[in-house]
């Protein structure tokens, strides 16, 4: 599916693409539910505060006579103090517990969030990374799954909590006064309608601003992995002046964002706050009137105080909620698109595994980004088992997309490809490519020592194979003089070493992976005659009887 890297307009969806996020929380039900149990614990024992404070005031500082009616019954004044303690142990007990559960929940649900999303990118075709930047894809995995970790670690506890206790206080509130909760209903329900209709905004401008920072992220990225290009034509200043021009769309953003945020809180504070003091008011007028006792009020007040705090605390949670359903919706994106290049329903077996025989049969093809240019036109091409054969013909003319095609990172427009007489569609990915060993024109070196970079082609091989493979590839002629010989590290993309250098750790990769087939793309470009020589018979000796 195409991944859209505009704000979605549609906002009347809510919390739909959060729903998305059970498949990954289910697993962790029983977890859940305990934590579900301590909230009810923790919010039932919060709300007998206010009923011990009222039998404080009323019974155990005398102001009536302590009949043992009321929550602590007939205690002393120090009794009622002890029981008050043991709520407030209570309550800490139940907060502690279900805040390291729901902290475990988040940080479980969004390493498997991430897991699942790389792995799904992974699995995508070249044509993929046409459109996407990898930068953004690094934001989405780093700071959208940050966004949902914080809402299901802690945000949506923390609302549910709130809300336990804003529709408890609210009971209890009735039951203390219903006159007083009368009116402080009334002007609840008038609150919530710009509440809402402002957090429907706030999603809008949360998708935007995680937007913009993944653009300056994809930007950034790219950049930072063309250092010594942009320093060699002196492009500092002006890709130092791009990246500014990215960061301050996305602070202008986030600007705009934090703005709506910030008046949503002042809007709910202020509102709920002064509807309270409103109704205190009238209560502290009917107290004086003789119809409430001051414990009544005082546990009233704290009702109250707990109400306007659920409702405080929801509106905040309401914020990152918005912003989660923003970057859950970019995450889903990226897990729901479905490679474009899709594995055979029943995949057949490649027969004769250990050779390799290829025929192209008319086969033609069009880049999905160029549809109107044939990239090849009618290649018919019938190589046998053991034979070598070189491609020759200017830049462009399509030799590397024929190695693609055989890789299947992209399939043929028409015509056909076989692989032992078998049509590389009906084989699964893993088996066709298990078969295949390229060293390509842009070597790739990873962030490892020299012994496994070269053991990537078969990470299984003991070290003696990997030595064994890359005195083939003439690799032992500058390894042996890095610091740590093979245990050196070579950099990010190996920017220790030279172009060749670089090529012969590649070839020396595919040298032991000891596949049937060997695709060189101009592998031995960056090296200098000699060198080319040996590695030409080192190659020759590993892949004896394999056409390449």
């Amino acid at each position: 599916m195409p991944i859209s890297k505009t704000p979605i307009p549609d906002t009347s969806r809510h919390l739909t693409s959060l729903r998305d996020l059970w498949p990954f929380l289910r697993p962790y039900r029983v977890r859940i539910a305990l934590a579900f149990v301590l909230l009810c614990l923790g919010s039932a024992t919060i709300l007998l505060v206010p009923l011990a404070f009222r039998d404080l005031i009323d019974f155990g500082f005398g102001q009536q006579q302590n009949t043992g009616a009321g929550l602590l019954g007939s205690f002393s004044l120090n009794g009622h103090f002890a029981a008050l303690f043991g709520l407030a142990s209570l309550w800490a007990l139940a907060v502690s517990l279900r805040y390291y559960t729901v902290s475990w929940v988040g940080e479980r649900v969004t390493a498997d969030l991430r897991s699942a999303v790389y792995a799904r990118v992974l699995a995508q075709s070249p044509q993929f990374f046409e459109t996407l930047q990898t930068g953004e894809v690094l934001s989405r995995l780093t700071g959208d799954t940050t966004l949902i970790q914080t809402v299901v670690g802690s945000s949506i506890s923390m609302g549910l909590r709130s809300l336990f206790q804003f529709v408890g206080g609210m009971v209890m509130l009735a039951i203390t006064s219903f006159y007083l909760f009368s009116l402080n209903l009334g002007l609840m329900a008038l609150l919530m309608l710009p509440i809402f209709a402002i957090g429907r905004r706030l999603k809008k401008l949360s998708r935007e601003s995680q937007d913009k920072i993944a653009d300056a992220s994809a930007l950034a990225g790219e950049i930072l992995n063309a250092v010594p290009t942009v320093q060699a034509y002196t492009q500092e200043q002006r890709e130092t002046l791009r990246f500014t021009e990215r960061a301050e769309v996305s602070f202008v953003t986030a600007i705009r964002r934090t703005r709506v945020r910030a008046a949503l809180t002042a809007l709910t504070i202020t509102a709920v706050m002064g509807a309270i003091i409103f109704v205190l008011w009238i209560g502290a007028n009917q107290v004086h009137a003789g119809s409430m006792t001051g414990g009544q009020l005082a546990s009233f007040v704290l009702y109250a105080a707990l109400v306007a705090g659920g409702v405080g605390t929801m509106a905040e949670v309401w914020g990152d909620v918005m912003r989660a359903a923003g970057a859950t919706e970019r995450l889903l994106e990226l897990l729901h698109s479905k490679p474009t290049i899709g594995e055979a329903l029943s995949p057949h077996t490649l027969p004769q595994p250990e050779s390799a025989q290829i025929q192209f049969e008319n086969v033609t093809f069009h880049y999905p980004s160029r549809p109107q240019t044939s990239a090849l036109e009618n290649i018919s091409l019938d190589i046998a088992a053991g034979e070598s054969i070189a491609l020759v013909g200017p830049s462009g003319a399509g030799k590397t997309t024929l190695f693609q095609l055989l890789l299947r990172f992209y399939d043929v427009s028409q015509g056909s490809i076989r692989f032992n007489g078998q049509d590389i569609r009906q084989l699964s990915l893993h088996e066709l490519r298990d078969k295949i060993a390229i060293v390509p024109q842009d070597s790739v070196i990873f962030s490892a020592n020299a012994l496994e970079n070269i053991r990537y082609g078969r990470p299984s091989a003991s070290d003696d194979e990997v030595l064994m493979a890359a005195r083939s590839a003439q690799v032992d002629e500058f390894i042996n003089r890095l610091p740590q010989g093979y245990q050196t590290f070579l950099g990010e993309r190996g920017i220790r070493l030279s172009g060749g250098q670089r090529q012969r750790i590649a070839i020396a990769r595919a040298i032991l992976k000891n596949a049937p087939l060997l695709l060189l793309d101009e592998a031995t470009s960056a090296l200098d005659a000699e060198s080319e020589i040996l590695v030409q018979q080192g190659l020759n000796a590993a892949m004896q009887g394999a056409p390449h």
